[in-house]
């Protein structure tokens, strides 16, 4: 037990992990991780032994919270998210088992409860603090929002996953089929003038650009690289429609194929959630918060 004398050692803690059995194979992990990855999750570490496997999904911040009460805590954990109605609106259509809808709380939170083969987790949003009345935040509904992907067939057997990772992002976000355009360019290269042409069109709420680069032996990597992401992000500011960026960059193909969905998340998946908050962000401050 430390004492009051002893000073906090920044080296010791790196994280705090929670493991819970879901299922006893891979597949059983599936709903649950598509769920945590769509409500912003991050995959961490992951072991696979024998028959068992471990995947970690990781939170920006995390902490152990200590109570006094007569009734043991109804969840087995409690997620904070930035909006409880949107991250509502992503449980909702996942199909997971719900425990409590959403509502208000007394001490002034908007929480609900899901529970996931026997683990209990609620998600909650805390009353504004003073001071945060004014700022501007984008929710993740896409319901009714027009977006374009632009994926360059260039190294397609990577680009093709990360667009798996973005469709399934704008889908659990509330985007319509109908409401998702596709345009496969040759290269990297060619992204930033497709995705140009598209914002221009004023018919997308936001462009999501794919593509992958890889290290060779010249300065071809370099150069592509530079350009593309100069191109896309001066596509964005000059046409004022939020550009989400999927390009990886690599030195290797291992690199390439962890990012893609293997063991460092999906960068598509990510990109359509950016995506989607960034034209919420827009409609927001067009409106001057009112939406």
């Amino acid at each position: 037990m430390p004492t009051a004398n002893c000073r906090y050692n920044e080296n010791m803690i790196r994280s705090i992990v929670f493991p819970r059995a879901l299922g006893k194979s891979l597949p059983d992990l599936q709903s649950a991780l598509e769920l945590f990855r769509a409500l912003g999750f991050a995959p961490g570490n992951e072991w696979h032994e024998g028959g068992s496997h471990g995947i970690e999904m990781l939170a920006p911040s995390g902490g152990i919270e200590f109570i006094a009460a007569a009734d043991a805590p109804s969840v087995d954990a409690t997620v904070e998210v930035s909006d409880a109605d949107a991250a509502w609106a992503i449980v909702k259509k996942s199909g997971v088992n719900i425990q409590r809808e959403i509502g208000d709380t007394p001490y002034g939170a908007r929480l609900f409860e899901v529970e996931l083969g026997g683990l209990r987790i609620g998600f909650l949003t805390y009353a504004k603090k003073p001071g945060d009345s004014n700022g501007l935040e984008g929710r993740l509904d896409a319901s009714g929002k027009k977006f374009a992907l632009v994926v360059s067939r260039f190294n397609s057997f990577i680009t093709e996953r990360l667009l798996d990772g973005a469709l399934q992002a704008l889908r659990q976000c509330g985007t319509s089929p109908e409401n998702m355009t596709i345009v496969h360019v040759p290269g990297a290269f060619e992204i930033p003038s497709a995705s140009r042409q598209l914002a221009e069109t004023k018919r997308y709420h936001a462009i999501v650009c794919i593509g992958c680069l890889l290290r060779g032996d010249t300065l071809h990597y370099e150069v592509i690289a530079n350009e593309v992401t100069r191109g896309i992000g001066q596509a964005a500011q000059e046409t004022g429609v939020p550009h989400a960026f999927a390009v990886l960059t690599c030195d290797t193909l291992q690199q390439a194929l962890d990012r893609a969905g293997l063991k460092a998340g999906n960068k598509g998946f990510e990109a359509g959630l950016a995506a989607v908050e960034m034209a919420c962000l827009r409609d927001q401050v067009a409106t001057g918060g009112r939406q």
